[in-house]
């Protein structure tokens, strides 16, 4: 038994920019920041933000573009998945994105708390699995520390 699970929580770096496949289905990508604090040797505070490329299909590409903005606070949970391809100089090269499922937006009215939650493929709008929603509350446990920018 395997398993390929990701959960983030975290900030869009840019609005989801949507195309439309050859057979009609959309799929949106959007980056990801999210933030690691630590301590460096001297004791000072440091902060690290990693970027994930995010890729999302289908119903939930569209309700992604209707909602989702630059700065949206954004809880996620998809997969792993990584592509392979050649660059303009002849380059091999190796891409990871995420792969999303299911999301849900956090945060204050300014941050589009009350839209609706986007579900798995087939389903036009679903809250996350059991729990995350109680969970992840509408932001109210996310503190400063928390919100990457």
């Amino acid at each position: 038994m395997s398993v390929n699970k990701v959960i983030l929580v975290g900030r869009l770096g840019r609005d989801p920019e949507v195309r439309y496949t050859s057979a009609g289905q959309a799929v949106a990508n959007f980056s990801l920041a999210t933030d690691e604090t630590y301590r460096d040797r001297a004791g000072e505070r440091q902060k690290r933000t990693e970027w994930h490329k995010i890729v999302v299909w289908g119903k939930q590409a569209e309700t992604a573009q209707k909602y989702l903005k630059k700065g949206s606070l954004l809880y996620l949970e998809g997969r792993i998945q990584t592509r392979e391809y050649t660059d303009r100089d002849q380059n091999k090269r190796t891409s990871f994105e995420i792969v999303c499922n299911t999301f849900r937006m956090l945060g204050g009215r300014g941050d589009g708390a009350g839209a609706p939650s986007a579900g798995g493929a087939g389903d036009e709008m679903e809250a996350p699995a059991a729990g995350h929603g109680e969970e992840m509350g509408t932001g109210s446990d996310v503190t400063d520390e928390d919100i990457p920018f």
